[in-house]
């Protein structure tokens, strides 16, 4: 088994600042992410959000399979940052980076630009443990503010990291870029996301793939 970089057990909040520990700072990103996401999902009504929507959208079926995907992508968001914050620290400190940012593009655009879509089915066609899945899902993930799509923007981020994690396998690679691209398709097969909720999503990650992964400052 491998041995962790950094000795979580002797963690403690008055060590934060400690350099051992200084990344976990990073995850605060999440409080500042919820904070704006319950503040926008309250304070801005849904009559008030530009309905986005694509004639593609139109020719994609329901498919509730697609369900399976969607949820692993929380799984793949924990596992990821779990591992990384144990076994190669400067990738968790790129992917949670990665991540805020494309938190700030998106929240920074919903505020400004909000938006819904409602491509929802009024009813499936059939019942099972799947689609009751799919209801639940819709109780608490609205469909407002969704483009762009952070399920696609995380995903990318990961799929990007663990390419360039030099101790995961050829195949763990290749399994995260097929579930990455599943939860892609999943976005807009049980009907999250319109598709231009994933083509709007590509400029948010082109950025934060250039701040976290290329540029001068960033490297420094």
């Amino acid at each position: 088994m491998k041995t962790p970089m950094v000795d979580y057990r002797k963690f403690r909040l008055s060590k934060l600042n400690d350099p051992q520990f200084s990344h976990l700072k990073l995850l605060l990103g999440w409080v500042g992410y919820f904070s704006l996401y319950f503040l926008t999902e309250n304070l801005i009504p849904a009559e008030r959000c530009a309905v986005i929507h694509s004639p593609l959208d139109d020719l994609i079926p329901f498919c509730e399979a697609f369900l399976i995907p969607y949820v692993g992508w929380y799984l793949l968001i924990v596992f990821s940052l779990l591992y990384f914050a144990l076994y190669n620290v400067q990738n968790f400190k790129r992917l949670q980076t990665y991540i805020i940012i494309t938190q700030v593009v998106a929240m920074a655009i919903y505020i400004v630009f909000p938006n819904r879509q409602d491509l929802r089915p009024e009813e499936f066609a059939n019942n099972n443990i799947l689609t009751q899945g799919v209801q639940f899902l819709y109780s608490f993930d609205t469909n407002t503010n969704v483009c762009p799509s952070l399920h696609v923007a995380y995903s990318m981020g990961i799929a990007s990291t663990w390419l360039r994690e030099k101790s995961a396998s050829v195949w763990w690679k290749i399994f995260v870029v097929v579930d990455v691209i599943l939860i892609c398709l999943s976005t807009v097969f049980i009907k999250q996301h319109s598709v231009v909720d994933f083509f709007a999503a590509i400029p948010v990650c082109i950025l934060a793939e250039y701040l976290v992964f290329f540029s001068p400052i960033r490297k420094k």
